[in-house]
């Protein structure tokens, strides 16, 4: 076969690495994302505009431009929220240098995604590679004692935290991510929302697909998809921390980019307009 690899690079300028394609020509979105995690799509400049021109996706799958993957390098596209990632460090960073060294206190970090089979020990294993780990916690169910799919973290050091938290994590065989967790509610703050609303739903998502989707982040209670379609939907989880860590991220589930926001109004103790 004369495609059986194309060309793929970060940025347009960095040396390309080459990607397998399937039997069609084909290039699946998972094998992208699994050199270059957090990918969402591929772009290429095209030689006639001179213009960079999106590759076009349908349900997690790659199609080649009309002529062909060809020689062209391919420069990998990311939620808009990853390609902030820098910025937001950088403002992280600045911030952090007005703070006193006394005052740089280690917390506990959320790690959202782990996979059912992880155990406390699989964590400091894992996470004593970065630095002396004071605390790890693996949330479980009361009842069944099984993984909510989510634990907790604490480092000695401050610089490990912050290293920690810049990138993703592979661990027992899947991508977690590591957060700080929304500051304690203060007294007379309302309870926090365990409902997101998914904004930006195409007609063929399915309850099953958000609901096999965000199981990756905890225990998910509820799916609701209004009915006429209005391109949005609500996702109820066990643990109002999850909810909470995944407000006002971009996501991708099936090729679709969509936004996660508070379900809640922010002045009212009533839910949204469409809960039930």
């Amino acid at each position: 076969m004369a495609d059986m690899y194309i060309r793929v690079a970060e940025e347009e300028n960095e040396e390309p690495m080459e990607i397998p394609s399937e039997d069609d020509g084909t290039v699946l979105l998972s094998t992208v994302a699994a050199q270059f995690p957090g990918a969402c799509g591929l772009r290429y400049r095209s030689h006639i505009s001179q213009c960079m021109r999106g590759v076009r996706l349908v349900d997690g799958v790659l199609h080649a431009p009309e002529n062909g993957w060809g020689n062209l390098v391919f420069v990998v596209s990311y939620p808009k929220e990853s390609a902030d990632n820098k910025r937001k460090m950088d403002e992280i960073d600045a911030s952090s240098a007005k703070i006193k060294r006394g005052d740089q206190k280690t917390s506990d970090l959320i790690v959202l995604g782990l996979p059912w089979k992880t155990t406390e020990q699989d964590l400091k294993d894992y996470f004593s590679t970065f630095g002396d780990v004071i605390m790890v916690q693996v949330k479980r169910d009361a009842k069944t004692g099984n993984s909510k799919g989510f634990g907790f973290v604490r480092f000695a050091d401050w610089e490990t935290q912050g290293k920690v938290i810049t990138q993703r994590h592979m661990i027992d065989g899947r991508w977690c991510d590591c957060k700080l967790p929304n500051s304690k509610q203060g007294p007379d703050e309302p309870m926090r929302s365990r409902k997101v609303f998914v904004g930006r739903c195409t007609e063929d998502l399915t309850s099953d697909d958000l609901r096999q989707f965000f199981m990756q982040y905890g225990e998910v209670t509820d799916v609701f998809i209004p009915k006429p379609f209005r391109a949005f939907a609500f996702v109820t989880f066990a643990d109002d921390q999850i909810a909470a860590s995944l407000c006002g991220e971009d996501l991708i589930i099936k090729g679709v980019s969509v936004h996660i926001s508070n379900a809640e109004p922010k002045h009212s103790g009533r839910g949204h307009m469409m809960d039930r």
